[in-house]
């Protein structure tokens, strides 16, 4: 199982090394510790939205463009193992009636 904040830490490390930037560099500026930032990044620990913006900010990117990523990244994830497809009723009657 894929965990929402394994691939949040994956998004904002590639978006952290592809700057050519340090974790001492961004956490500096998002004023977090390094080895908070260093525990986000890993998957070890849960962000809130406001440390989220103030990373997001330190690198110069959108919250929204990485929620994005981070979103897509799970879709496939997801589809990847084979779901349990449960059947969906529509019309009550036929609920009651099966």
């Amino acid at each position: 199982m894929t965990l929402l904040r394994e691939e949040l830490g994956e998004v904002l490390r590639e978006a952290r090394t592809s700057q050519g930037r340090t974790l001492r560099q961004v956490s500096s500026a998002a004023s977090i510790s390094l080895g908070y930032l260093s525990e986000i990044e890993r998957g070890e620990k849960e962000a809130s939205s406001e440390l989220l913006a103030s990373v997001c900010g330190a690198l110069g990117v959108p919250l929204s463009g990485v929620l994005a990523e981070v979103s897509g990244r799970l879709a496939v994830a997801e589809s990847a193992s084979a779901p349990v497809v449960l059947p969906v009723v529509t019309d009550r009657v036929s609920a009651s009636a099966a």
